[in-house]
C-alpha cells in the first residue's frame, strides 16, 4: 500500500446527474435492470487507442517507471495500469490500522452522511491527486463520477471515491478489487498490470455510496461509450 494524500471532499446534493430511465436486460451486473450489458471485450476494443491527454506519464509505483499515459475521449478518460488495493474510510473487518498498516480514516470524497466511504463495500476507484500532470476536475472528474474497470473478462462500475499521490496510478477500493476477482488483502493483494479504468466525464451518483446507482448509469454510460456517443 503506498503513501496517499488526503484532499478532502464533501458531496452534495440528490441527483443522479445521467440518464436513469432504462429498459430491464436480463444478466445486469448486481441484479440491476438497465441497457443490454456491454462486455470487457467491447469496452476494451474502445480503449486501444490513446489520445493522451496527460501531460506526462505516471508510475505505477514509487520508484518505478513512469509509463501510464491517461487518455481520453469526448466523454470519457481512461486509462491501464495495476490495481493496488484503498482499505482506507470506515473501520471495518477487513479496513483498518491492523489489517492494512498505511490504513488512513478518510477518503477524499464522503457519503452523503458526512462520513467516509466504506471501502470494504462501496466498489470505487482512486484517481490521482491534481497535479503537474493532470488535474482531474479539468476533465469533467469528479467525486461520484461513474466508473467501469475492466480486468480480464470482468466489468465492474463503481464511482469516483478517493484521490492518491500526484504522479502514481492504479488504485481502487477493497470491494472494487473483489469484484473483479483480484485479491482485496492491502498488505499483499491487488495485480501488477492489466486492470483499464474508464471514468465518464461530467457524470455523477449522488448519493456515492448508492452503488445500485452507480451500476444502473454505468450500464448506459457504457453502452454510449461502446457506440461512439462518449
Amino acid at each position: 500500500m503506498r503513501t496517499r494524500m488526503l484532499a478532502l471532499s464533501a458531496v452534495s446534493g440528490a441527483a443522479l446527474l445521467v440518464p436513469t430511465a432504462v429498459p430491464a436486460a436480463a444478466g445486469d451486473a448486481d441484479g440491476v435492470a438497465g441497457t443490454d450489458s456491454v462486455s470487457a471485450a467491447e469496452l476494451l476494443a474502445r480503449v486501444k487507442t490513446c489520445t493522451r491527454i496527460s501531460d506526462g506519464k505516471y508510475r505505477t509505483d514509487q520508484g518505478g517507471p513512469a509509463k501510464v499515459p491517461v487518455c481520453g475521449t469526448k466523454g470519457a478518460v481512461f486509462w491501464e495500469a495495476d490495481m493496488d488495493i484503498d482499505c482506507d474510510g470506515r473501520v471495518t473487518r477487513a479496513c483498518n490500522s491492523r489489517t492494512d498498516p498505511s490504513f488512513l480514516p478518510e477518503t477524499a470524497f464522503r457519503t452523503s452522511a458526512g462520513k467516509p466511504l466504506d471501502s470494504a463495500r462501496l466498489p470505487y476507484v482512486v484517481v490521482p491527486g491534481p497535479g503537474p500532470l493532470w488535474k482531474y476536475t479539468e476533465s469533467g472528474i469528479s467525486g461520484g463520477g461513474v466508473a467501469a474497470v475492466v480486468y480480464r473478462d470482468k466489468v465492474q462500475y463503481a464511482v469516483v471515491g478517493d484521490t492518491g499521490p500526484t504522479g502514481i496510478i492504479g488504485e481502487a477500493s477493497y470491494a472494487a478489487a473483489e469484484a473483479l476477482g483480484i485479491d482485496p488483502d492491502p498488505k499483499s493483494g491487488g495485480t501488477a498490470s492489466g486492470v483499464t479504468y474508464i471514468l465518464f466525464r461530467n457524470s455523477r451518483v449522488s448519493p456515492i455510496e448508492d452503488h445500485r446507482a452507480a451500476v444502473a448509469a454505468g450500464q448506459v454510460l457504457a453502452r454510449s461509450f461502446v457506440d461512439g456517443h462518449r
